[in-house]
């Protein structure tokens, strides 16, 4: 690695060329901090919080808001059954690089599982009823409401709503679905098919469960998620991943140092190179977002997690200053699309001023932090889409006009994202590489 004075020269210049806020005495601590480190894969603990996690991971991570992410986490989390079930809640994604995350998006969960059980086929039967238990139990209450749930695989080619979905994909159960306890649609020759709940859970796959929150300290609507990390243990103590593969622990910071002896049991069983192999997800992610799903702001974030774990300090130190400037409020600009999106639907139940208010504050925080053309035309475009929600929630759905208004919302703020990441000539090849 450069000697920091060398590597923050670098940074500074690429700041002031690009209008990046930069704390020149942040950056310098983090390149000492991390060239200390040396790269090792060992995980700290904050006593004082009692919160642990990766070495890396914990340089992003500020206890200032821990209190308000454990009152959250009382919603997603799941709970032990001694004997049974063991549970390990951590803080995923921007929640867990507070530090450096001046405007988060999402209130992302990660929770490992552990079910002790005689068989696999046990095993996830119990997972299926903890999954379908939280769901229930959370599917609507004061302040949020459960969106989404994904957990199985399609057995087979299927056709859903008029979409043809291929043979093990994840299957996504609506609020109403999990009541239910069963899909109906068809298969690929058109004949009637039914998945149970039960089927499902036999072939789990990776599972995740989201919700809609009013988030009372922010004062805003946020998206708060579970992803969950399921393994059975068997009798001899044998662990195995039941979507067939155990996630590593380089982003997550987990809120309880009572989780500490089901962490080290599992982390034991962390493969020999699942860094690399978490690197090539986030590269697939990547890609996925500079080329198809276009999202330059969740592409940045993951080169972020890639650069700073293969020892691409300069970069990843640009990028960290890039989401602590005050210009990254635009990061909550696909929060509130998405927000939008989940409370659109005829039965929702999160109230229009809700809705209203948080774009009123993301509006008057645009105006705070950027100056310019950029700024005007950002305010005008959200001031646009505020005008078209407020005529529209009674509809259950968005317009045409209110899609159009959404649509170069988000285009303004991937070129706001673009011009900066690919004004840095090492992230621009990088990038070029990866798409190449």
């Amino acid at each position: 690695m450069p000697e920091p004075s060398a590597a923050l020269q670098r940074i500074i210049e690429s700041a002031q060329r690009l209008g990046v806020q930069l704390d020149e005495a942040a950056a310098l601590q983090w390149l000492t901090a991390v060239a200390a480190d040396g790269g090792g894969d060992d995980v700290v603990v904050d006593v004082k919080s009692g919160v642990f996690g990766h070495r890396m991971t914990m340089l992003d991570f500020s206890p200032e808001e821990l209190a308000h992410f454990r009152k959250m986490g009382k919603l997603v989390e799941f709970l032990d059954v001694p004997g049974k079930v063991e549970t390990a809640l951590a803080l995923s994604g921007s929640a867990a690089q507070s530090k450096i995350q001046t405007y988060p998006g999402d209130a992302d969960f990660f929770e490992r599982v552990n079910i002790i059980a005689p068989t696999r086929e046990e095993a996830c039967r119990i997972l299926g009823e903890l999954i379908r238990e939280k769901a229930l139990g959370t599917f609507k209450g004061p302040g949020y409401e459960l969106i989404e749930v994904k957990m199985g695989n399609y057995p087979q080619n299927v056709v859903r709503d008029g979409k043809k979905l291929p043979a093990d994909s994840p299957i996504s159960w609506s609020a109403a679905d999990v009541q239910a306890g069963k899909i109906e649609m068809n298969d690929a020759e058109g004949a009637p098919l039914t998945i149970t709940w039960e089927q499902a859970a036999q072939n789990p796959g990776w599972c995740k469960l989201d919700w809609v929150v009013a988030d009372q300290a922010h004062k805003q609507l946020v998206n708060a998620s579970n992803m969950l990390d399921a393994t059975w243990e068997a009798p001899d103590g044998t662990i195995t991943p039941l979507d067939g593969y155990l996630d590593p622990y380089f982003q997550e910071v987990y809120l309880e140092a009572e989780s500490i002896p089901l962490f080290t049991k599992l982390a034991k069983q962390v493969d020999a190179d699942a860094l690399d192999e978490y690197v090539r997800q986030l590269e697939n992610e990547v890609r996925k977002y500079t080329t198809r799903d276009l999202n330059f702001g969740k592409a940045a974030k993951r080169m972020y997690n890639i650069f700073r774990l293969t020892g691409r300090y300069e970069e990843a130190a640009f990028l960290r200053e890039l989401f602590d400037e005050p210009a990254t409020v635009l990061y909550q600009v696909w929060s509130l699309i998405r927000t939008i999106e989940d409370c659109f639907t005829p039965d929702s139940s999160i109230e229009l001023e809700t809705l209203l208010g948080q774009t009123d504050k993301l509006i008057l925080s645009v105006v705070k932090a950027l100056e310019g053309p950029e700024e005007e035309e950002i305010v005008r475009e959200l001031l646009q889409l505020r005008d078209i929600l407020s005529r529209e929630k009674t509809e259950g759905k968005l317009s045409t006009q209110a899609e159009a208004a959404k649509a170069e919302l988000i285009n303004l703020v991937n070129n706001f994202y673009y011009e900066r990441m690919t004004g840095v000539p090492k992230i621009k090849e990088y990038m070029d590489g990866l798409n190449g």
